[in-house]
């Protein structure tokens, strides 16, 4: 079974996290399902870039994102090449380094008011 390994993140995980994760379900699924409440506003629907992650170690393993989560991602907050939106990204049978930002554009658009 592959694993992620989860990079600490201050608010969801301060220590980071080793999951043992699901090959064929979502990266955001994987997470949820192992306690770790990574932002999804839409539902899930790739309608929004709260569950915006970057791949640390493993990104090549990906299927190709689509254009719409493509589009979308250029307005995630700490956007880089290894980006994905977790909801879209299926776990691969390989294992995987993820970072959750620090921020998500809900938290950073609330912050600013």
């Amino acid at each position: 079974m592959p694993t992620i390994t989860l990079l600490p993140h201050e608010e969801l995980c301060p220590e980071g996290a080793l999951i043992d994760a699901r090959p064929g379900v979502s990266i955001c699924d994987n997470l949820l399902q192992n306690g770790i409440e990574i932002e999804h506003a839409c539902e899930k629907s790739c309608a929004c870039t709260t569950c915006h992650v970057v791949i640390r170690e493993g990104f090549d393993t990906l299927t190709p994102s689509a254009e719409e989560e493509d589009d979308l991602l250029d307005r995630a907050w700490g956007l880089e090449p290894a980006s994905r939106l977790s909801c879209q990204t299926l776990m691969p049978d390989n294992d995987l380094v993820i970072e959750i930002p620090k921020y998500t554009i809900n938290m950073v658009s609330e912050g600013s008011h």
